[in-house]
């Protein structure tokens, strides 16, 4: 009886993690424009960009540097520079969160490029398909996209999407972009950045 129910029970956790799998955007082939319907249902509620360099912030380094200077040669720091060390750590934070794991210095070079985190919400349900389309500095003007499909979904949620590794060093930086929701093939919300035209 222990053994079924330890069983079961690592059957339920097993299953929660499969549950929990983030799906991979899929790359688009050809990018089409689509008919616009804009509805109150679907709305982008937050962005969150980041762009992981290859290296350190300059000012980062600085201020480290001149906090630990100051530390040493006074016993403590100054309150304004510990200010300045401290609006750093969100962006140290989210640094190392995104290098987690990375053990050499390829695996390091592969997570570098621009990260994108969209927060929207569907107030009924419905088929959402999230697309990311962008352009990178050294293709000018060609669209790419990039998009993930999700069925009868409702409420809120965060869709991942990244340009990151041989995309990002091959053909640069993520100059202009515009976010997505579409159902039954029409654009129902978007989010855009203020160079895409």
């Amino acid at each position: 009886m222990r053994f079924a129910a330890a069983a079961f029970g690592l059957f339920l956790v097993l299953s929660d993690f499969s549950m929990g799998a983030v799906e991979e955007p899929k790359i688009v082939e050809k990018v089409t424009p689509l008919p616009i319907a804009l509805n109150r249902d679907f709305e982008f509620r937050k962005t969150k960009l980041y762009f992981l360099s290859e290296k350190l912030p300059k000012q980062t380094q600085e201020r480290r540097t001149a906090s630990s200077v100051t530390g040493t040669l006074s016993g403590r720091t100054a309150p304004a520079q510990k200010t300045l060390t401290l609006q750093d750590v969100p962006i140290t934070f989210e640094r190392q969160y995104r290098l987690f794991g990375a053990v050499t210095l390829l695996d390091a070079r592969q997570r570098c490029g621009d990260y994108f985190d969209f927060f929207w919400r569907a107030k009924r349900p419905a088929d959402i398909t999230v697309r990311l389309e962008y352009r990178q500095e050294k293709l000018h003007e060609h669209v790419q996209a990039q998009e993930i499909s999700y069925r009868n979904l409702r409420g809120t949620h965060k869709t991942e999407f990244k340009v990151i590794g041989d995309d990002y060093f091959d053909d640069g930086r993520v100059i202009a972009w515009r976010c997505l929701l579409v159902e039954n093939g029409r654009i129902v919300a978007e989010n855009r950045s203020y160079m895409w035209e």
